[in-house]
């Protein structure tokens, strides 16, 4: 116990370069910690992901459809239990600056294919039944203040024109990695409208989601799937919904990648910086380390102080920045909530912000310790005053 009170009135002997250091570590932590979330977001979908579900497209493009037809043979093939289909439409609210995915789908099938957009059954049957009936996410409807029975108009990009839809229900996420922020209208809406408008865009589909019947044989019916459509009209590319995410991220992943590296360097930039305080602060203190050689105390004993103070520093700062971490995510993902629908602090960045900390206090300790230990008695006690 003798020890420990020691550490700590070393630790605060000079208040004010000892706050300086515990600021500066606060700030790396946090900066750490949001850049780390920031990761975690931008794979969010990717770890929303079922094994058991799998997407097929155009094997050229997703900018490429595929014909509706393709459904019933699809349904045919061994081991697929639900076939599902939507395209991405693209409409803007009001102005672009509101931007927000918006999807055509089938609704009685895109629901059952994801249980983990919870909607209540009478809001779901409304939904299916008004053709323009749309079904927005609990973040989206807030952010916009939308209510049911309100009436939306998107204009689109992708299919030209005004078009209009009545809220039919609100969905949430089952778990905090669902994205709340999503727009669903009906399939056949825009279909009868591009049968009048562009008859030769009617009946074709983005993409099909399909669910399995065991998660083992998903590889398989993939393959099943692809094989069924060669050398046709339109081949596809089916591959697990999972893979489809990562395919989207690597088109972005120089970003992922450079915010991978800033997260570290803020780290190495931090430990420099700690383990300067620390050098200072052994070499002010090298008389007092050879008075406890000259009573008896060993090099271990010198070790736990110089390393103590160190963790002890380290770790109150590390305490600081994750608990500023939290407010700064909310606030943060609120404001980017059009790039980022999900944006939470995973217990795992928590795990590396005080693994960081822990790594700091270590290497910053690891030189003055060294010094310390290995200078001679009679070096030491000449730098007493």
């Amino acid at each position: 116990m003798y020890i420990l009170k020691l550490i700590f009135k070393n630790a605060f002997r000079h208040k004010l370069r000892t706050w300086l250091t515990i600021l500066g570590i606060t700030i790396a932590i946090l900066a750490f910690g949001l850049l780390r979330t920031v990761i975690s977001a931008w794979y969010a979908g990717v770890e929303a992901s079922s094994a058991s579900r799998l997407v097929t497209r155009n094997s050229i493009s997703i900018i490429f459809t595929l014909p509706l037809s393709y459904k019933e043979r699809i349904r045919q093939i061994d081991g697929v239990k639900i076939v599902s289909w939507g395209n991405w439409f693209g409409g803007i609210y009001i102005d672009e600056k509101n931007f927000f995915a918006n999807f055509a789908v089938d609704p009685k099938t895109y629901f059952e294919l994801y249980p983990e957009l919870i909607i209540s059954p009478d809001q779901k049957a409304a939904f299916i039944r008004d053709r323009k009936g749309f079904v927005a996410g609990r973040k989206l409807a807030e952010r916009f203040g939308w209510k049911l029975g309100d009436s939306v108009t998107l204009r689109g990009t992708i299919f030209a024109g005004q078009w209009d839809f009545v809220m039919r229900g609100i969905y949430r996420g089952r778990d905090k990695t669902v994205d709340e922020t999503t727009f669903f209208f009906q399939w056949d809406y825009l279909n009868e409208k591009m049968k009048k408008s562009s008859p030769a865009r009617a009946d074709q589909i983005g993409f099909y989601m399909i669910g399995v019947t065991k998660p083992e044989i998903a590889a398989d019916v993939a393959v099943n799937i692809d094989k069924t459509f060669k050398n046709s009209v339109a081949e596809t590319l089916t591959e697990t919904e999972k893979a489809f995410q990562l395919g989207w991220i690597a088109m972005s992943q120089a970003i992922v990648t450079a915010i991978q590296l800033v997260s570290f360097v803020v780290i190495i930039i931090i430990m420099a910086v700690m383990a300067n305080t620390m050098a200072m602060t052994a070499r002010e203190r090298i008389g007092e380390y050879s008075i406890f050689k000259t009573l008896g105390f060993g090099g271990r004993y010198i070790a736990a102080l110089i390393f103590g103070e160190s963790l002890i520093i380290s770790m109150i700062g590390c305490a600081f920045g994750i608990a500023f971490t939290f407010p700064a995510a909310k606030s943060f993902g609120n404001a980017l909530s059009n790039f980022f629908p999900t944006f939470n602090v995973a217990t795992e960045t928590i795990y590396m912000d005080i693994a960081a900390a822990l790594l700091v206090g270590t290497v910053a300790g690891i030189f003055p310790t060294l010094r310390s230990i290995r200078i001679r008695i009679a070096d030491g006690l000449r730098r007493i005053g």
